[in-house]
């Protein structure tokens, strides 16, 4: 009986962890405008796409994302760079706890 209890706990928690909202908000309050901007979970091995295609992100805006990439996964490596080469990272960032990248 303990491990059929077990295995629905288990059940339960990682169906919550698959329900979990992966909109992650980027707010650029670094005086520099962003150029890109890429998120990544944590078993991937490289950034993927830029999320801001031919878009930038002005200092003083913030955009909103889902980067729910379907892999339940809440850790995600986050990267921006900006217009005058500078890169700011956030690794092992919880999206599903932490809706705001703030970058300063």
């Amino acid at each position: 009986m303990k491990i059929v209890f077990a295995l629905f706990v288990l059940f339960v928690s990682s169906a919550a962890a698959q329900a979990q909202n992966r909109w992650v908000t980027i707010e650029n309050v670094t005086g520099v405008t962003m150029r890109e901007f890429y998120a990544s979970n944590r078993d991937q091995r490289t950034w993927g796409r830029d999320w801001f295609g031919s878009q930038m992100l002005y200092s003083g805006q913030s955009w909103e994302f889902n980067i729910d990439d379907g892999s339940g996964y809440c850790i995600y490596d986050l990267k921006a760079v900006f217009v005058d080469g500078d890169e700011v990272t956030s690794m092992g960032f919880n999206v599903c706890e932490l809706g705001t990248w703030r970058i300063r």
